[in-house]
């Protein structure tokens, strides 16, 4: 049995079985690496593989499998709407930035608009509630409370591009994930999946990306809810499980590490103890392509940079007297990278509801998913009341 880790951005493999063996499978238009157990040279997969390939094989423990994965169930569940123009539109093909080679089909973003993954659950005729994942996560943090929320409302939980199933441009590509372009993206996206104003549901450090959105279209607002959103000036730094991302050199090569891309992120942040199954699905983009590493090390660099003044941006848009949007700050009381000093306070003076999660860390829809829904289903109906 061979336990297969990608290390660095182009494709290193270290092996831990002294009877396993590595064959490098060059071709024409990229350099791909298999790892099999030995007793079958057919037996293995690829890693930056074409989506045919990297799709279909999962890793729990070390182990391959051809059996369906978490994550293949998760991807049934959903579907891929276009949205955003490509930023050129050149079609040239994206290469990965330390050696130049061509990366492979599912590291390629689309010619035109790029591709965004959502799941989608509950009567289309229901009030619209939009699920948006923080950094760095996917929509699968909202599985448990899609089911709640179907019951009386149109769920929608979507991957932002660079995360999840959604596209992963490389940098300079099309996309280069800056929070500016993040606030027009979704803009496009919102427009394609609902015609019809929305609750907008965000959580963590994307925040401040959503509230610039909601501050230009509050037309298209019912409610917006916050979870453990960076609020205070102490919030504006990203804490060094992140920002360890943004380094040179260590940010491309931790990045591409999935444990600590996804288990570590979602772990070390507050009580989540994640499970085996569910680790799988996080891990799924990191162990299928580079891509989804080098978008993690440029989001990773533009929060470091951009954060602090959208922070400042956020205050002053909720705090405005041309804020109309009912507003709600659910907050995590354990959450380890976002302190509660300064939350109530600032929701006191601007006179938004706050509902606090003691049990909850910073990922309070992983923490409390059954309270996290109820509360939402429960603002979402009374505001339809008034």
């Amino acid at each position: 049995m061979a336990i297969c880790l990608s290390y660095v951005s182009f494709s290193f493999l270290k092996i831990h079985n002294s009877r396993s063996n590595t064959r490098i499978l060059p071709t024409k238009k990229q350099l791909l690496i298999a790892c099999n157990s030995g007793s079958d040279p057919d037996e293995g997969y690829l890693l930056d593989a074409p989506v045919s390939v990297g799709d279909g094989f999962s890793f729990s423990g070390g182990k391959y499998s051809d059996e369906p994965s978490p994550a293949d169930k998760w991807f049934e569940q959903g579907k891929i709407v276009k949205a955003h123009a490509v930023a050129g539109g050149s079609g040239e093909k994206a290469r990965e930035p330390i050696f130049g080679l061509a990366m492979s089909s599912s590291s390629q973003a689309s010619s035109d608009l790029f591709r965004w993954f959502y799941v989608e659950s509950g009567s289309s005729s229901a009030p619209p509630v939009v699920l948006i994942h923080g950094f760095p996560s996917q929509a699968y943090s909202y599985r448990n409370v899609l089911p709640i929320l179907s019951k009386t409302n149109r769920a929608i939980a979507f991957d932002w591009l660079g995360f999840g199933f959604s596209d992963k441009p490389q940098p300079k590509y099309g996309f280069d994930y800056t929070l500016d372009e993040y606030v027009v993206s979704l803009e496009s996206l919102i427009n394609e999946v609902s015609k019809e104003k929305v609750t907008l549901v965000v959580q963590g450090y994307f925040s401040p990306v959503v509230v610039r959105y909601a501050s230009n279209h509050q037309e298209k607002l019912d409610n917006l809810i916050l979870l453990n959103p960076p609020l205070t000036a102490k919030h504006a730094e990203l804490p060094s499980t992140l920002a360890i991302f943004s380094n040179f050199l260590l940010g491309e090569i931790f990045s591409q590490d999935p444990l600590r891309a996804s288990d570590k992120a979602l772990t070390s942040c507050g009580p989540y103890k994640i499970k085996e199954e569910v680790a799988m699905v996080y891990r799924r983009p990191y162990l299928t392509s580079g891509s989804a590493g080098f978008a993690l090390n440029a989001i990773s660099r533009s929060m470091k940079k951009e954060l602090k003044g959208y922070v400042e941006e956020m205050r002053k848009i909720l705090m405005g007297a041309n804020w109309k949007v009912e507003t709600t700050i659910c907050w995590g009381q354990r959450d380890r990278w976002l302190s509660y000093e300064g939350v109530e306070d600032f929701c006191n003076k601007s006179k938004h509801q706050l509902i606090t999660l003691p049990m909850a860390g910073h990922h309070v829809q992983e923490d409390c998913s059954e309270e996290v829904g109820n509360i939402i289903a429960g603002i979402v109906s009374k505001r339809a009341r008034t």
